[in-house]
This record gives C-alpha cells, sequence and structure tokens, in this order.
C-alpha cells in the first residue's frame, strides 16, 4: 500500500496550461460553439456594468461617465424618500408573488397531465395548441388583450349572459392584475412545461412498474413517482424565479396600463423607464434600477442558500 502511494506520488503531475492546452484541443469544437454566448454576455451583460456607476454621479452626456460629478448616495435618498417608492415597491411585490403563487405552478400542473395523456397525437395536438401564444408577438398579444375586454369585447359578451354590467375592464383597477397574471399564464404555460416534460422523461420507467406492483393507481404514482422525480428541476427553477421576483415586464404593463390604473399597476421597471427614457434622468434611473437588481441578488442568494440547507438541491 505504502509503495503504491509512493509510486503515484512520484508520477508528475500536470500543470494547468497543459490540461488547458489538452481540453481546449479535445473539446475544441465545444468551445467554438461556446464563443457566440460568451461574446453576447460580455458585451451585453457585463460590459454595461462600468455605467451603473452614474447611480452615484450626477450624469451629463456632454461630459462623460469619467467627467461626471460624484454625488454619492443622493439618489438612491432621494428615491427612498419620494412619494413613488412605497407605491411602486409594493406594487411590484404584489404582482411577482400573484405570478410566483399563480404562474409558477402552471407549466407543472400542464407537463403532469402531458404525461398521464395515453395518445400521443393528441398529447401533441395539446403541446402545439399550448406553445403557439409564446411565439405570438407582445404587440399583438396586448391588442388581443385590449379587444376582448372592451366593454363591447368577447368576454363582456360572455360575461353579459350571466348578468354582469359591460365595463371596459382595464380601466378598472381591482381587475388589472387579475388580467395581468392571467395573460401571463396564458402566454408562458405551454412554453415553460417543455423543461419538466424533459424531466418527466428522464424517470425511470422501472419506478413505475415497481409503484404498479404495489398496488399503486395513476394518482398515486403522480404523487410518489413523479413528483419526487421532477423536485430537483421545479426547486432549481423555484429558485431562478424567486431571484426574478423584482423584475415585472414593464413592457406589457406600458401597454396595459392608463391613469386610472397606475396606482395597482406602476412597478419599479416602468418607473425606471420613465424616468430614464422618457425624462432622460439618467443618474436616477440608474440607481433605481440598480437597487433592484441588489434586491434580486441578495433574494436569489438566500433562496439558493435556503435550499441547500433544507434539501439536496441548489443552483450551487
Amino acid at each position: 500500500m505504502d509503495q503504491t502511494k509512493a509510486a503515484i506520488g512520484m508520477i508528475p503531475r500536470k500543470s494547468f496550461g497543459a490540461r488547458l492546452s489538452r481540453s481546449l484541443k479535445q473539446y475544441r469544437y465545444v468551445y467554438l460553439m461556446a464563443i457566440p454566448v460568451v461574446i453576447y454576455y460580455l458585451i451585453f451583460m457585463y460590459l454595461p456594468m462600468y455605467g451603473a456607476q452614474i447611480a452615484f454621479k450626477r450624469f451629463a452626456p456632454g461630459l462623460g461617465i469619467e467627467g461626471s460629478p460624484w454625488v454619492g448616495w443622493d439618489h438612491f435618498q432621494k428615491f427612498f424618500g419620494s412619494f413613488y417608492f412605497k407605491r411602486i415597491f409594493l406594487n411590484t411585490i404584489t404582482i411577482s408573488l400573484y405570478s410566483l403563487i399563480f404562474a409558477f405552478p402552471a407549466p407543472i400542473l400542464l407537463a403532469l397531465l402531458l404525461n398521464e395523456l395515453r395518445s400521443e397525437r393528441y398529447k401533441r395536438a395539446v403541446q402545439t395548441v399550448s406553445y403557439l401564444p409564446h411565439f405570438i408577438s407582445l404587440m399583438v398579444v396586448c391588442g388581443m388583450i385590449i379587444d376582448f375586454t372592451r366593454s363591447d369585447g368577447v368576454i363582456n359578451d360572455v360575461l353579459a349572459i350571466f348578468g354582469p354590467e359591460r365595463q371596459t375592464m382595464l380601466l378598472n383597477p381591482r381587475l388589472f392584475r387579475r388580467i395581468y397574471i392571467i395573460s401571463e399564464i396564458w402566454q408562458g404555460v405551454g412554453w415553460g412545461s417543455i423543461i419538466y416534460l424533459s424531466a418527466l422523461a428522464g424517470i425511470d420507467a422501472e419506478q413505475y412498474e415497481a409503484a404498479v406492483i404495489d398496488g399503486a393507481g395513476r394518482f398515486h404514482k403522480m404523487i410518489h413517482v413523479t413528483l419526487p422525480g421532477i423536485a430537483p428541476t421545479i426547486v432549481v427553477m423555484l429558485i431562478l424565479r424567486i431571484g426574478q421576483i423584482m423584475n415585472v415586464g414593464y413592457e406589457k404593463i406600458i401597454l396595459l396600463y392608463n391613469g386610472n390604473t397606475y396606482d395597482v399597476a406602476d412597478v419599479i421597471s416602468t418607473f425606471v423607464y420613465r424616468k430614464g427614457l422618457v425624462e432622460a434622468d439618467y443618474s436616477y434611473s440608474t440607481a433605481v434600477g440598480l437597487f433592484n437588481s441588489v434586491i434580486n441578488l441578495t433574494l436569489l442568494l438566500l433562496a439558493n442558500t435556503i435550499s441547500r440547507k433544507v434539501g439536496e438541491t441548489s443552483l450551487w
């Protein structure tokens, strides 16, 4: 045993450069395919971080980033003390939590239901129909929502049969969030189910056979075999979703909201859009966006830490 260890210890270890050179040569085509992705992230994700410093400056385009004077935490203090802070922060959290509660489980449920279908033809048809909304332009989707929810739209035509008065739904603050979440589910449920269907395909068929031998029905197999089989995937997706809880799609909200629904629809991303692009207050909008990113990062780290300590699944 000692001689074996001594012999192993005498074998020279390859340097990092040698290992890297061998890896580059062996997996050269994989690295070549990765180059466009790396370039994309460098240009659009990492280089813009340099400009985040204007959150601490009074940025003037004529002076540039380096020439603009430092103001420290002034923009953050202005935001925290503004009239809009409480409203947009609560709206962002509320809409994100609604999305987490109702929209996040929807693809999981669809994947479970599709997994139980025996007819492959019907299964493919349902998948195709559920995927289609994901590929429709957001402008078209919002146009459809506006037309359907008008007082003379198809939704009011159906509801009028049961007695409720006709109304332009997007003008009603109580209905805006419901319309937003329902449209999010409709758009993303099919596309989001793909990753869970992939996870379902990786479950060992012998587990189902063993469950059948034990007398388990279809529901019990779903509870005791299917769900545990895709649990790691669900946890990872949940961690990623929690890390984006402060990100609410401003494009759809801007296209749908109006003066009547500002109080319930205005979120951090729409506020940043108005301050940065409409009012050209670049430093202030950058400070608000940086605050939003820090909260997201904190939530991501917290969710990953809790998942790692409670279970065995985490991002790192």
